[in-house]
């Protein structure tokens, strides 16, 4: 049932007393706090607490995404900022601060090694 049905079931059928109407109505809002501390609140502090693990692993040769969607392997971490080498080839590197860092990834050349032979073939 939802939590209006049982505000106007609580209404309708409690004729003796106001006290009672209050203790229901509290018992109701102490339902839905706790019913959205583990629907939003909880899954967002562990979400959260997994990131800021997740930055300080951070470590060299890391392969890492940016919320820019850079993709860019770890060079050098520093307190608040990381450098990351974007291309190898020209030696091109980028200085982030670490709340850029969206998350890890396996290899972040993976999409580009595989699309290489097939751009050769045509």
């Amino acid at each position: 049932m939802s939590p209006l049905m049982f505000l106007l079931m609580a209404q309708v059928g409690g004729g003796g007393g106001g006290a009672g109407g209050f203790i229901q109505f509290g018992v109701l809002m102490v339902l839905i706090f706790v019913v959205i501390y583990f629907m939003m609140i909880r899954p967002q502090k562990k979400q959260q607490a997994e990131r800021e693990r997740m930055l300080s692993n951070l470590k060299k040769n890391d392969h890492v995404l940016t919320s820019g969607g850079l993709y860019g392997i770890v060079d050098k971490v520093r307190d608040k900022e990381v450098v990351l080498k974007l291309d190898e080839k020209s030696d091109l590197r980028v200085r982030v601060t670490r709340t850029a860092i969206v998350g890890i990834v396996k290899d972040s050349g993976a999409e580009e090694k595989k699309n290489e032979p097939e751009q050769s073939k045509k």
